[in-house]
């Protein structure tokens, strides 16, 4: 009886560590919605809540707190909440500069406190110092960009615990849809009104602590909307690093411009540079980048962001064939030299990387992993090939050798974006195949 009891033990343990203790994954995505997602490349991330006030950590702050805290958070900080130069429309027309193709917007984080009019909880944006529904102005003026809408989710609610008399937390038995009853029935009904009183809303971000209990909201929303895309619940959607090598099927890096993801006073900021090249290697893997953005107080987002934005949005715009509608190449990469390809697989985009290369310079490239023909073109992306300014004489078109061991090309630097520009430039490659001989 005894070493029966001992295995029907250890077999408990494993099923519940199979139950709670492993992600489990559920994927209703449609092929044709991943396909249109995947071409998107590039979206916005927005964290904001009331307790951007305060510049703190969003929501996580209030997580094991006093209870004299919490009375302040819940009760008070609401009221002081007026973003009185929020201007969702100068969001809108930032990230269509930039670039991004989607949006994905915090329409209730952690703590609860909901940004839209909902009839669920008194914890909203309805109740606080500003009195209007944030999420409609922000959707209205994205879907008037083109910029298809996401939001961003949390099951966990701090909010509710605090009613129900529990710590907040996302580590408790409470703080789980499955656990709690009452949670679970609000955030249905939370779901249920975002999903069907905005118009087409595109793209769900679920972000729960328990991973096994996505399915269970997964599930509620496809069934609401089956053409919806879940991004985080439905795919992988690592957090400020990209995977060694590609994941299987689109995916997403969720990345900050600094390293909070609500906007704090003191903040150290990624240079351009480093964000472009993020967004290149992601692209590469076959991933869609999610840049975040957050805005202050006042409702503005904040100028060394913005700037880094448009500094991404210049490169963009010479540059977005390589970018947009693209997929990943055999290899993502050889030698620093990144690649993407063309939907017809015989244009590849190689991304070169050479800060130190001075407008006017000539370098050469080669490039084992290809290979080429007579049909074979080399141009630079936003490059004119015809003449360079100043130097009417000397032409910028790219030379072309295709040998045995792979494609060799030089090419002159004659954008002059700006006068500091480092950023990579984009060779494009017509006619070209896969060498698959080239590491032997």
């Amino acid at each position: 009886m005894r070493k029966t009891g001992i295995f029907f033990g250890l077999l408990l343990v494993w099923i519940v560590s199979a139950t709670y203790g492993q992600k489990i994954t559920i994927d209703r995505n449609k092929p044709e919605r991943l396909e249109w997602f995947g071409d998107l490349g590039f979206g916005m991330f927005i964290h904001w809540s009331i307790d951007v006030q305060l510049g703190a950590i969003i929501s996580h702050n209030v997580a094991v707190a006093s209870k004299d805290y919490q009375d302040q958070y819940f009760n008070e900080l609401p009221k002081s909440f007026n973003p009185k130069d929020f201007d969702p429309e100068e969001w809108a027309k930032l990230a269509k500069l930039a670039g991004m193709k989607y949006m994905v917007f915090t329409a209730k984080h952690h703590n609860g406190f909901c940004m839209w009019d909902t009839k669920t909880s008194s914890f909203n944006i309805m109740n606080s110092g500003y009195g209007k529904d944030i999420l409609k102005e922000v959707i209205e003026a994205f879907r008037k960009q083109g910029i298809a809408i996401g939001l961003y989710f949390s099951p966990d609610d701090y909010f509710v615990m605090y009613k129900q008399g529990y710590p907040p937390s996302r580590e408790s038995d409470e703080s789980e849809s499955t656990r709690n009853t009452e949670l679970w029935e609000i955030n249905k009904k939370q779901l249920r009104e975002l999903l069907t009183d905005y118009g087409k809303i595109d793209i769900l971000f679920i972000d729960e602590k328990s991973d096994w209990a996505n399915p269970l909201v997964a599930n509620f929303a496809w069934d609401l909307d089956p053409d919806l895309v879940i991004t985080r619940g439905g795919m992988e959607t690592p957090e400020q690093h990209l995977p060694n090598e590609p994941f299987d099927g689109p995916w997403e890096a969720c990345y900050t411009i600094g390293s909070h993801w609500q906007y704090v006073a003191e903040e150290k900021y990624k240079n351009a540079g480093t964000l472009i090249n993020l967004l290149i290697e992601t692209r590469a893997k076959g991933g869609n980048l999610l840049l975040n953005v957050g805005p202050d107080a006042h409702g503005i987002i904040p100028e060394r962001q913005e700037s880094r934005l448009r500094e991404i949005g210049l490169w963009y715009m010479a540059n977005h064939d390589a970018i947009d509608h693209i997929k990943p190449w055999k290899i993502t990469n050889e030698n620093g030299i990144w690649f993407t390809s063309g939907k017809d697989e015989n244009t590849v985009y190689a991304f070169v990387n050479s800060p130190y290369w001075k407008w006017m310079e000539e370098k050469a490239f080669f490039i084992r992993s290809l290979k080429g023909t007579s049909k074979t073109k080399v141009s630079v992306l936003g490059q004119n090939d015809l003449m360079m300014e100043y130097f009417v004489q000397r032409s910028p078109k790219p030379i072309l050798s295709v040998v045995e061991d792979g494609i060799f090309f030089n090419v002159v630097k004659a954008q002059r974006l700006n006068k500091t520009w480092s950023n990579p430039l984009v060779i494009k490659l017509e006619n070209v195949e896969y060498r698959d001989e080239w590491k032997k």
